[in-house]
């Protein structure tokens, strides 16, 4: 039957080009005004190995990736062996796969975790392409052609995708791959009688931008004023990198690759200290690496803006998969008491958002800021509007000439923000380093000057707060049940939240991006008006669960912890299981009562 929201997931080896198919299809859906999300993963190898590719298309917003599979294209079921438990097809799902791999019937059943209604189409990928396109290269746009033609895709719009995929090449391989496209939607009318009818069912709308987290952090630097940036290239923050590598020089910037995280941020306080707004990215290991420099940038009360992308750890880990792990790291990663902001964005969009915000909080409190995001928001593309891609910025204060007389860089003031210069300011010359100092930058190692420096450095932190403790918060103010995450958990969380308050069930969910420091009353107020609380989180050490612990007095008893470890993205079904059962513990607590 016609559907509004339909969840696909293609299979391969690296040059398969099931990510290429999935970036199409996603292009095609977000051009007709459809809400896309499109997550790929790989395994951990530079070349080759296994990869794949979600595209969840609906015709209404969408905030998670879609738990089960209704279309599944296997191009080979080695590979798919090694995503099993992380894609999931649908118990009614369509499962087209090459009829020429050896793997049998029985396996596949096993791998796929197949139910009665599964539909099993076997299809000459290969073969079409070759006969085709004169290329098996080409089997990922015959695959493009029949799932056109079988559910509903704007064609004309992938046609468009394909047309400007190619358009570099030689026009052979251009028409070689229309026809591949062509070749596939005809083989569909094959096997059409097979399947109930899946089709797309939408209304054409104006197109959406889609971009990635990592883009979108990109741009929300050079809208902020970012000049400089330095950076090593790490999965999965590359993107960064790479985007800012010819977008940079463009607005008359800099950009650097250093040759390891050290010397980035490093790199990074001294264009800050020389006037420029700076930034670098990096994932768990570069930060790690840049845990002395976020002392120095601490002490020397130098603005700078850190973006962590995290994937599965320790060590190297999960380059390739996501994770909330490095949370303890971005909080605490320091030496002596080193204060800085932490800042987490929960979707794609807001990568824009918290990047600006990361700017304005430097510039305005003259400290470091992370913002820690995770490959699951940083490498997914998402839909959305332009319009929402609008954040005022503050720029670099500079000091009035009361402020250059007798000039202290590090007076003590009530807000603990002292005036800041740059080198070949008229007056404003101060000396600095990594060692304590007095207000006038003079290096010192008296307690009573260590304590009072320490005083002023914390103290510019409580404006912060005050000013953006910014959350979100979904469903009633009076709840049943409150569920508390953060970062990409909030898509999965907020789709659960709805589906539940659509059901007539009083959920909620509170969802911090400003991490530390933490907005405190905010989630007191909201504390109060729920009964039972579900803190959901992908770390295994539950590592938000224990810092919440630190400064808050959870209810006991009524307190309750889902935590897993990464490598798998958080579903809308794992919060709705957990949410039942404290559902069902709360109303058994009721009914004692009464």
């Amino acid at each position: 039957m016609p559907t509004g929201d339909l969840t696909f997931a293609m299979v391969g080896s690296g040059g398969d080009g099931v990510v290429t198919m999935g970036d199409m299809m996603a292009q095609a859906g977000a051009s007709v005004g459809l809400h896309v999300m499109k997550v790929e993963a790989y395994g951990p190898q530079i070349r080759g190995g296994e990869s794949s590719c979600t595209v969840r298309i609906s015709a209404s917003p969408i905030f998670a990736q879609g738990d089960l599979a209704q279309v599944l294209v296997v191009f080979n079921w080695a590979d798919f062996g090694r995503f099993q438990g992380e894609i999931v097809a649908a118990p009614d799902a369509v499962i087209l796969y090459e009829e020429s791999d050896p793997t049998t019937r029985e396996d596949a059943e096993l791998m796929v975790g197949a139910g009665e209604g599964t539909r099993w189409v076997p299809v000459p990928f290969i073969k079409l392409a070759k006969d085709a396109a004169g290329t098996t290269l080409a089997k990922n746009i015959v695959t493009l052609g029949m799932l056109t033609a079988l559910f509903g895709l704007p064609a004309d719009r992938l046609e468009a995708a394909i047309t400007k995929r190619f358009a570099t090449k030689k026009k052979e391989v251009l028409e070689a791959n229309l026809r591949g496209f062509a070749a596939g939607g005809e083989y569909a009318k094959s096997v059409n009688g097979q399947l109930v009818d899946m089709k797309l069912q939408y209304t054409p709308g104006k197109p959406m931008l889609l971009m990635s987290g990592n883009e979108l952090s990109a741009v929300a630097a050079l809208h902020a004023g970012c000049r400089f940036f330095a950076g090593y290239p790490i999965t999965p923050s590359s993107e960064i990198l790479h985007f800012l590598s010819e977008w940079m020089p463009k607005v008359g910037g800099y950009l650097v690759q250093t040759e390891d995280e050290l010397s980035a941020i490093g790199a990074v306080l001294g264009g800050s200290f020389a006037g420029v707004k700076s930034m670098t990215a990096t994932s768990g290991p570069g930060l790690a690496l840049m845990t002395e420099m976020l002392g120095l940038a601490a002490m020397s009360e130098i603005p700078a803006v850190i973006i962590d992308v995290q994937r599965g750890g320790p060590s190297t880990g999960l380059p390739t998969k996501s994770e909330q792990s490095d949370l303890w790291q971005a909080l605490w990663g320091s030496h002596g008491d080193a204060p800085r902001v932490v800042l987490a964005p929960a979707d794609v969009e807001d990568c824009f958002h918290t990047t600006v915000a990361a700017f304005n909080i430097a510039e305005e409190a003259q400290v470091p800021v992370i913002v820690i995001s995770d490959q699951f928001i940083a490498q997914r593309r998402e839909t959305l509007s332009m319009l929402t891609l609008d954040h005022n910025v503050v720029g670099r204060q500079v000091p009035s000439a009361g402020e250059l007389r007798d000039y202290k860089r590090y007076r003590d003031t009530k807000s603990g923000i002292s005036p800041m210069t740059w080198p070949g300011m008229k007056g404003g010359e101060y000396q600095t380093n990594g060692l304590e100092h007095d207000e006038s930058g003079q290096p010192t190692s008296m307690h009573i000057v260590h304590e009072q420096m320490n005083a002023k450095r914390y103290r510019k932190l409580r404006p912060v707060r005050a000013r953006y403790s910014f959350f979100r918060q979904y469903g009633p103010d009076d709840a049943d049940v409150g569920i508390l995450c953060w970062g990409s958990s909030k898509g999965p969380v907020k789709e659960a939240v709805l589906k539940a308050n659509g059901r007539g069930e009083k959920v909620s969910a509170f969802v911090p991006q400003l991490l530390y420091p933490f907005p405190y009353h905010e989630f007191q107020k909201y504390v109060r008006g729920v009964k039972d609380i579900i803190i959901v989180e992908l770390s295994y050490s539950a590592q938000f669960y224990k810092y919440l612990q630190t400064f808050l007095e959870l209810p006991e008893g009524h307190t309750f912890l889902f935590k897993r470890s990464g490598g798998k993205n958080l579903t809308v079904g794992e919060v709705e299981e957990r949410l039942a059962k404290v559902q069902e513990m709360g109303k058994l607590r009721r009914e004692v009562l009464v």
